[in-house]
């Protein structure tokens, strides 16, 4: 799965990538990916080692990749991969990048530097944090992701409608309570020691993908580390693409991510937007003669009622106008959605206009 490239014309989709990863970003295809999650070093301002109260040392982040002799340092080459990686999306392309307080504020600036558009930051609370041994400190109970799209012009995807089905009904938040790798998730090398220092867990993966790609969709990681990005992209049925320069983390993401198994298609599809569905006009109704001219709508409060001309408009006491229109004046309101708001009687019974719509767009999916 791992390949090193030089000068790569197509996409290595579904690999890993050996190497440094502004040079192996500046090598593939320009606007070519419709999402980058980046966990970059943090550049943490360690001053020795960390020990827990009876005196074990705590296994903190003290790799040479995430050693910068100065904050210039680390500012020259966080613009440099971004760079590179505003270069790699397509124009409606976004990216999320996680930090700690040791870099996330820094990387946002050189985001905004690079013309990048925030669009949220978001808050991954940790369920199960690490204690602060020292007692000198608040706890670290929290890690900071920036989204943002391509440039302030870029559609992004956001799947609104799945991610509020994903939280039992209710809009997400920006603040995300998830537990760190703990257990049967975190990953062990042959020596039985924490693969990886900074492993972040599935869980946020999952509902960073779900929220801001569809399947089929391209996802790099450009700091793939033992591969959640690519696992996770794998089961949900979108193409990865890992970078990832050292040996050790690629032999562990490469057997990691071969056990994984893609959803089926199915299971796959997500909740969508009614934004995102077939426009029906509200005069085919009156054209198929599933209203008829001269038939009267009823408001859902039971306060207000129109008729149905033959046009597709509606006409009330003092108003003529769409069905919208006509139920923003009768409400006195600055905009009503028609489709919620009018009923008709069938048989004794009040139905919402809006059980016709559904009828017409099944036709269309048949």
């Amino acid at each position: 799965m791992t390949k090193h490239v030089k000068g790569a014309e197509a996409l290595p989709l579904n690999q890993i990538i050996a190497g440094d990863c502004i040079d192996v970003m500046n090598s593939l295809p320009a606007g070519s990916v419709d999402l980058i999650f980046a966990d970059p070093p943090y550049n943490l301002q360690l001053k020795g080692d960390l020990h827990r109260p009876d005196n074990s040392k705590v296994d903190a982040v003290d790799d040479h990749w995430d050693q910068f002799n100065s904050f210039r340092a680390y500012d020259e080459f966080t613009t440099a991969w971004l760079k590179a990686a505003r270069r790699l999306l397509k124009p409606n392309g976004a990216i999320w990048v996680i930090g700690s307080y040791h870099n996330i504020f820094r990387v946002g600036a050189s985001l905004q530097n690079e013309g990048f558009w925030i669009l949220n930051d978001v808050v991954w609370r940790k369920s199960n944090p690490m204690p602060n041994f020292r007692g000198k400190r608040f706890t670290n109970a929290h890690e900071t992701m920036i989204w943002a799209g391509k440039s302030e012009t870029s559609k992004y995807t956001f799947n609104y409608e799945a991610l509020k089905a994903l939280n039992e009904g209710i809009q997400m938040r920006s603040d995300w309570v998830l537990p760190i790798c703990t257990g049967h998730e975190r990953l062990k090398d042959e020596h039985g020691d924490k693969a990886h220092p900074t492993q972040k867990p599935e869980s946020l993966l999952h509902r960073v993908l779900v929220g801001s790609t569809n399947p089929g969709d391209v996802v790099l990681d450009p700091f793939f580390g033992t591969g959640t990005t690519g696992a996770v992209a794998k089961m949900l049925g979108r193409e990865f693409i890992g970078i990832e320069r050292e040996a050790a983390y690629r032999k562990v993401a490469e057997a990691r991510i071969a056990k994984v198994r893609k959803f089926d298609k199915e299971a796959l599809t997500v909740s969508a937007s009614k934004r995102a569905e077939p426009r029906v006009p509200f005069g085919q109704l009156v054209e198929r003669g599933m209203l008829r001219p001269g038939e009267e709508l009823y408001s859902m409060n039971k306060r207000h009622k129109a008729k149905v001309r033959a046009d597709g408009t509606l006409i009330g006491d003092d108003i003529k106008g769409s069905i919208h229109q006509v139920g923003a004046h009768l409400e006195g309101a600055p905009s009503c959605n028609g489709w919620t708001y009018w009923c008709f009687k069938r048989e004794g019974k009040v139905v919402p206009i809006d059980v016709l719509r559904q009828q017409i767009r099944s036709e269309m999916h048949d």
